[in-house]
């Protein structure tokens, strides 16, 4: 690793101010993308700054309508979450489904967000469900949010403070994940709102990272039931082709997820 300079930030303010002040600063979450990828010499920053430690990035809330989650909160606290169990279970099974127990205690929502892998598990359940992304600066709708591969909306030293998703009349969540890194090779979350609106989102299959699918979104608004999926053409096109599967094979997946993730919404 390159020289750096660490940073405890004790609060957002303070973690914004050193990040103005490094000449090539990045923020530190749970460390699961940045720490490696300073281990093999493929990012020098100036300053690294941990976010961990800010109180007012941890913690979840629920009311009636609306599930918010801070930014620092790890992967395990959210799966087992009262709080998030009843207001959207299936966003603590997803939870509960990431990594092994060591990403799960040490992982973070806002980190996971703000790197946008595309086989991450959260952003599905976040463009799924309409959440929105609270910044230092402002808030961001998950449909503006999601702009490509480790792409986003997020302005160079902006920080997520907190997810707020809104309640969910029924939600469901399956993956078929890598065995060895349990990342999804297609992962697809379905949300119907309580106004009666259907989101689909799948992530793991596409080029360009975690995506909407309308022909699903459209059979499971006519008739919530894992037999509506039976008839749905899922293309090919765009989708990840690799030696772990084919373009086609994701086409199936999601296909095969999603029905799976209706049956766990009931």
């Amino acid at each position: 690793m390159y020289q750096t300079t660490y940073h405890r930030a004790s609060s957002v303010d303070e973690a914004a101010s050193l990040f103005a002040k490094g000449k090539e600063a990045k923020y530190l979450a749970g460390g699961h993308t940045l720490i490696p990828v300073m281990k093999q010499r493929l990012a020098a920053p100036s300053d690294v700054i941990d976010l961990a430690r800010i109180k007012e990035l941890v913690g979840i809330e629920a009311s009636a309508d609306t599930l918010t989650i801070k930014a620092a909160t790890a992967h395990s606290d959210v799966a087992t979450s009262d709080a998030v169990k009843k207001a959207i279970p299936a966003l603590a099974h997803l939870a509960s489904q990431i990594g092994d127990p060591a990403v799960r205690y040490r992982g973070t929502i806002g980190g996971s967000l703000a790197n946008n892998d595309p086989a991450a598990d959260y952003p599905a359940a976040v463009l799924a469900t309409g959440a929105t992304i609270k910044t230092n600066k402002r808030s961001i709708a998950a449909d503006d949010f999601f702009k490509g591969l480790f792409t986003t909306a997020l302005e160079d030293g902006e920080i997520i403070t907190a997810v707020l998703f809104p309640v969910t009349a029924k939600a469901g969540y399956a993956k078929f994940p890598h065995p060895a890194s349990r990342f999804a090779l297609t992962g697809v979350f379905v949300a119907r709102t309580k106004s009666g609106d259907v989101r689909v989102a799948a992530t793991g299959a596409s080029q360009n990272g975690v995506m909407r699918v309308a022909a699903l979104e459209q059979a499971l608004k006519a008739n919530w039931s894992a037999a509506a999926i039976d008839g749905v053409n899922i293309s090919a096109n765009g989708l990840l082709n690799d030696i772990h599967g084919s373009s086609d094979y994701r086409a199936n997946l999601i296909k095969v997820m999603a029905q799976r993730a209706v049956v766990a919404a009931g």
